[in-house]
């Protein structure tokens, strides 16, 4: 008895591999350009009075600071410092906002790492384990 190869069906797969792999090279050159916008971002808040200017990278963090010295001189230190900390917590703010903006085309909008950025729920991070954790411990009670 003979043995006859599908032509007709190595060839579709053969195409439907080609056309996964050229996805996944778009996907990774589509992630490494992310990547760089994600370290581009900059947020800077200057606060209502005009006292206080901050700028904050894609993670929050403090990258620059800038106060007008001839009206911080006869302000009360305290004012100053809380000025300044609601002015980097806005900063901070509209940072994890962009952030989530530009992870929203890659991730779907209930993924934990979403979750996480929005809500600030660690567990979030841990939601899918939990699941699979209880139902693999579930199949073995």
């Amino acid at each position: 008895m003979a043995v006859s190869a599908n032509r007709d069906g190595n060839r579709e797969l053969r195409d439907r591999l080609a056309q996964v792999h050229e996805r996944y090279a778009r996907l990774r050159s589509d992630l490494d350009d992310l990547q760089k916008r994600l370290n581009a971002v900059r947020i800077t808040v200057v606060s209502p009075d005009g006292l206080v200017r901050v700028t904050v990278g894609p993670r929050g963090e403090l990258v620059d600071l800038r106060l007008i010295r001839r009206a911080t001189r006869n302000m009360d230190n305290e004012y100053v410092s809380r000025t300044i900390v609601a002015t980097v917590h806005s900063a901070t703010q509209q940072a994890s906002e962009r952030v989530q903006t530009l992870l929203a085309d890659y991730l779907p909008a209930d993924s934990g790492a979403l979750r996480y950025l929005r809500e600030h729920d660690f567990g979030s991070l841990l939601g899918r384990s939990d699941e699979l954790v209880q139902d693999v411990a579930g199949r073995h009670e």
